[in-house]
């Protein structure tokens, strides 16, 4: 596949479906995060203007029961592998 083929990347992506900024073309590829010169696979979303990623705790749930998240700030660089 080249390159042109494939969306921009956005400021912000979630991987969960009911946030919005949930955008399924751009994640039907292999995105990396790199954030503070480390590369990431446990991000959730991220912010790329704000410097900020969002992982999830591996215990602590919110009460929806879904994984609560930790909010990190830093420099955030978004790439596809």
């Amino acid at each position: 596949m080249t390159d042109n083929s494939k969306p921009d990347i956005p400021n912000m992506l979630s991987i969960n479906p009911r946030s919005p900024h949930y955008n399924e073309e751009v994640l039907k590829h292999d995105i990396g995060v790199r954030f503070n010169d480390k590369e990431r696979n446990d991000v959730e979303e991220y912010c790329i203007n704000e410097g900020w990623i969002k992982v999830a705790h591996p215990k602590a749930r919110d009460r929806r029961g879904q994984p609560l998240l930790i909010k990190s700030k830093g420099t955030v660089e978004v790439f596809y592998r």
